[in-house]
Order: C-alpha cells, then sequence, then structure tokens
C-alpha cells in the first residue's frame, strides 16, 4: 500500500469540481493507493517523476516516491487546463 497525499493546490482544484466529477476523481485518488501506475496512466514527457490519470474530461498528476512508497498528487484539473 502507499501513501497518498494532496498538496493544497489539488484540494482547492478538488473543491473547485462538481459533485459527480468530484466522486469520480476521489475513487481514482484512492485507487492509487493500492496501484500507483493502474492500466491508461502515462509518465509525462519532460518529466522524471510526473504521472497522469484519466478521469473523464479531467486528469490528475502525480508524482511516484516508490523508495518510501508515497503517492503524492499535483493538480486536478480538466485536460485543456492541467498542462499550462
Amino acid at each position: 500500500m502507499y501513501r497518498v497525499l494532496l498538496v493544497r493546490g489539488a484540494e482547492k482544484n478538488l473543491s473547485r469540481l462538481s459533485c459527480e466529477i468530484h466522486d469520480r476523481v476521489i475513487e481514482a485518488i484512492q485507487a492509487l493507493a493500492t496501484n500507483p501506475r493502474p492500466p491508461g496512466c502515462r509518465k509525462l514527457a519532460g518529466s522524471e517523476i510526473d504521472w497522469r490519470v484519466r478521469v473523464g474530461d479531467y486528469r490528475v498528476i502525480y508524482e511516484i516516491a516508490d523508495e518510501i512508497r508515497v503517492v503524492r498528487v499535483n493538480r486536478v484539473r480538466h485536460r485543456r487546463e492541467v498542462y499550462r
């Protein structure tokens, strides 16, 4: 099991989502505790440690620290805004 940590920016992003999308994103984030590299996740180009997982039109950007078994969620945003 990995520990999942949310940075303050990710918490703010989550608070702005509608209830339906919020619940789907929370489920995806909780699933990262058991499998930080689920099917469909991708490593971001240009970064050594950033990964992303899709939840509908939203993206969860996170880092994996295998040595200490921690997943750190950095951003949760719509796909048109997340990479800016």
